[in-house]
């Protein structure tokens, strides 16, 4: 299987400007661009998906420029149904650095970053409409589908001449690093296409795009939310825990196309995975190797394996040896409740809505059904006091084998 061939296996290819990006991808050694905007400190899981493609083709032989948008950022890409909120240069700034260091970690230290704001900010208005605006026609700009989608609702002309500025920047490094292709997910491919048809109009060459399909859970949800929020690739804002998580628990119907999209796994690896999936559900191998290849990718085995450690800590009910950092990583988004003094069990198990009645937390405690920090509670006596807790701050209570409520002291 050609290169080319096994990026359309695996899902990776949506729209493509020329049939000869087959061939070049395929036979030739080539310079290509994958950007984002500065929009947040860090880049999310959603965008793991196209710069794992970038990282693919840079495997294969081809040289990355990953460039981060410190003009494009300050104008924001114009969105489906309205205006993006103008962001602070100081914001961009800190912003620029957050991503840009983990673009590098992830592509090895071996990719070429670029800040679009370097040949954009000494670009006067007048010359950029002679030089740029001359040469694209409103009529076309109009045909854009986000464009087109926002006429109604109203576009201004900042949201609407940045497909201009994105179009420059395709010409600016086709003219200064020979790169002739751009790769991004399926929303860029207008702003593509139209730094296609600048560089075709000014240079009289041809240069090439090619975009990613979203990438969508099976109710069309976006990669990598996880009720409502981003899993960002920062680990200090989404731990590896909590990614490990998130990807564990992959329905089993998606798991197989995104070992396709998000690993390096060969053919051959996906395929064995995907044979295991359908025969044995059960044992999870296929999750367990996207969370593996992901984490590993993002953070590296030692993360994976820690975030493998409190899984099954959180499994067993052994959490006597959790860190406090660790005890807010596990137990974020559990039920929590504060303790201001010594506590009777059944009081505090009522008090807090862990059990219904007293006589229903007698029930739990006499049959062995609830755990204070990891430890059965056998008696309907005992008292909690700040002496129990972990860390000298935190209660751990387990209802049966899976709730799990987090009180502090």
């Amino acid at each position: 299987m050609k290169f080319f061939e096994e990026l359309k296996w695996r899902g990776l290819v949506k729209d493509i400007s020329s049939p000869e990006i087959e061939k070049k991808l395929n036979e030739e050694k080539i310079t290509f661009y994958w950007g984002t905007d500065p929009t947040a400190d860090s880049l999310h899981l959603g965008h793991y998906s196209s710069l794992v493609t970038a990282k693919r083709l840079a495997l294969h032989g081809h040289h990355p420029i990953l460039l981060v948008g410190g003009a494009t950022g300050l104008i924001g890409d114009p969105r489906p149904t309205a205006e993006r909120e103008i962001i602070a240069r100081e914001t961009i700034e800190k912003n620029l650095k957050g991503i840009s260091a983990q673009v590098l970690k992830l592509f090895d230290g071996k990719a070429e970053i670029v800040n679009n704001y370097d040949w954009t900010k000494d670009f006067s208005f007048l010359d950029f409409l002679r030089d740029i605006g001359k040469y694209i026609n409103v009529n076309y700009m109009l045909n854009k589908d986000i464009i087109r989608r926002r006429l109604d609702t109203g576009i201004t002309f900042a949201e609407f001449a940045y497909t201009l500025i994105q179009g420059n920047d395709f010409l600016e490094l086709f003219l200064k690093k020979n790169c002739i292709l751009q790769v991004e997910g399926s929303d860029q491919w207008g702003n593509i296409t139209t730094g296609i048809e600048l560089i075709k109009k000014k240079t009289g060459k041809e240069a090439y795009g090619f975009t990613m399909p979203l990438i969508l859970d099976r109710f069309g949800n976006k990669f990598g939310k996880s009720e409502g929020n981003a899993l960002w690739l920062d680990k200090e804002k989404t731990s590896s825990y909590e990614l490990y998580q998130y990807l564990i628990n992959t329905d089993d119907e998606m798991v197989i196309s995104y070992l396709k999209v998000f690993t390096f796994l060969s053919v051959e690896e996906i395929e064995s995975l995907e044979q295991s999936n359908r025969e044995h559900p059960e044992l999870r191998e296929a999750h367990q190797a996207l969370a593996r290849e992901i984490i590993k990718d993002l953070h590296g085995e030692k993360e994976y394996q820690r975030a493998l450690e409190l899984s099954q800590v959180l499994f067993s009910g052994d959490v006597s040896k959790l860190s406090s950092k660790e005890i807010e990583i596990v137990f974020c988004g559990m039920p929590v409740f504060s303790l201001e003094k010594d506590s009777n069990i059944v009081d505090l198990l009522v008090n807090n809505g862990i059990v219904t009645s007293k006589r229903e937390a007698r029930e739990l405690i006499s049959s062995n059904s609830i755990t204070l920090n990891g430890g059965k509670v056998d008696s309907i006596d005992q008292v909690v006091t700040k002496e129990c807790a972990l860390e000298d701050k935190y209660i751990i209570i387990r209802r049966g084998k899976k709730k799990y409520y987090l009180g502090k002291f």
